[in-house]
C-alpha cells in the first residue's frame, strides 16, 4: 500500500529523515514511534507531499506520489492533526463535507455521508450537525477532525499526534474509537506518536525511529519480546514489560473452551491486561468470555494470563 524507498529529507544540511526504507501493507495501522526530532512527522508529511523528499521514492497504492498532481493525491488521503484544523466559521456538517464537495458529490450523498460519519464517531447527527467548533469540547473537535479526514472514503488515513492535546480520559476514549473504526473499516492508517502506550494499544505494526532512520519495524509483540537494540529496549521500556506484553495479547488466545463462570463476560478481543484489571476489580481469578455477538466461548483464569 505504502512504500518508502531510500527516502531522505534534509534541513540546513542535516538529514531529518535519512535513507529511510519502509513498506506498510494495506489494512495496517502502522505507528511511527519515536522521540521529538526523530523524523516521524516529516516522514508522514512526505507521504502526502506536504513536505517534498530530497531523495528516494514514495509510492501510495503503487503510484509514485511525485507523478500525481498534489491536489489529486491529497484527495485520496485523509489527514488528521493535533490541532484539528477545523474551519471556525463553518459548522460541523460543512467541515466534514469539505472534500466531498470539492469532489462535486451530489448534496444528498454529502448529507448522508456526514450523518454516517457522525454516527460512526458516536456524535448524534441531529445534535451536532449544526454546531460550530467553538461549541465543541476538545474531544468532540478531534472526532469531527477524524470524520472530516474519512469523509471522501480515502484509501489511506494519516494521523499526526491527533490526540496529544486532549485530557487523559478523552484520549483514552478517542483511542478506543480509532481502534474500533480501524476494525470496522480496515483502512490503512499511519499514526504518529511519541507515546509507547498509545502505540501498543493501537498498532498492528510499529516503526521505531531514531535520528531519521528505522531502529526496528515489527508487530508490538515482536518489539517487546525481541528488541533489536538497547535503544529499542530503552524506548519501549524495560520496566513494566510484563504489563506491556499483557496489553498486546488478546483474551481469545487464552480461552478455556467448554468451561463456565459467573458474572459479566469479557469480550474475546479484550487484552490480557483488561482481563487482569477486571479480575482485580471483581476479586476473582476467573472470568467468562464471549464473542462479539455475545455468545459464550468459555473462561479465562488468572494463571492463563502468564501461561
Amino acid at each position: 500500500m505504502i512504500a518508502l524507498d531510500h527516502v531522505t529529507k534534509r534541513y540546513d544540511g542535516r538529514a531529518v529523515v535519512d535513507d529511510l526504507t519502509l513498506e506498510i501493507a494495506a489494512g495496517e495501522l502502522c505507528v511511527l514511534l519515536g522521540s521529538s526530532g526523530c523524523g516521524k512527522s516529516t516522514t508522514l508529511r512526505m507521504i502526502n507531499r506536504l513536505v517534498t523528499a530530497d531523495a528516494g521514492t514514495i509510492r501510495v497504492g503503487g503510484d509514485d506520489v511525485t507523478r500525481l498532481p498534489a491536489e489529486m493525491l491529497r484527495r485520496r488521503i485523509g489527514y488528521a492533526i493535533q490541532s484539528t484544523g477545523l474551519f471556525p466559521h463553518w459548522n460541523v456538517a460543512d467541515n466534514i463535507a469539505t472534500v466531498p464537495r470539492l469532489l462535486k458529490w451530489p448534496a444528498a450523498r454529502v448529507g448522508a455521508r456526514v450523518d454516517e460519519l457522525l454516527a460512526l464517531l458516536r456524535l448524534d447527527p441531529g445534535a451536532y450537525r449544526g454546531k460550530f467548533p467553538h461549541q465543541l469540547s476538545g474531544g468532540e473537535q478531534q472526532r469531527v477532525g477524524v470524520a472530516r479526514a474519512l469523509a471522501a472514503d480515502p484509501e489511506l488515513l494519516l494521523m499526526d499526534e491527533p490526540f496529544a492535546a486532549v485530557d487523559p480520559i478523552t484520549r483514552d476514549a478517542l483511542q478506543g474509537e480509532l481502534a474500533r473504526i480501524h476494525r470496522t473499516t480496515q483502512k490503512t492508517i499511519v499514526f504518529v506518536t511519541h507515546d509507547i502506550e498509545e502505540a501498543l494499544r493501537l498498532a498492528t505494526s510499529i516503526a521505531i525511529m531514531e535520528r531519521g532512520r528505522i531502529a526496528q519495524f515489527g508487530t508490538p509483540v515482536e518489539l517487546l519480546e525481541h528488541p533489536a537494540s538497547d535503544f529499542v529496549s530503552d524506548f519501549v521500556g524495560r520496566q513494566g514489560l510484563g504489563l506491556k506484553l499483557l496489553s498486546v495479547r488478546r483474551v481469545a488466545d487464552r480461552v478455556r473452551h467448554g468451561e463456565s463462570a459467573a458474572g459479566e463476560p469479557l469480550a474475546a478481543d479484550a487484552s490480557l491486561r483488561d482481563a487482569l484489571s477486571a479480575m482485580a476489580q471483581r476479586r476473582t481469578d476467573r472470568l467468562p468470555v464471549a464473542d462479539a455477538a455475545g455468545q459464550a466461548l468459555g473462561i479465562i483464569t488468572l494463571p492463563d494470563l502468564v501461561r
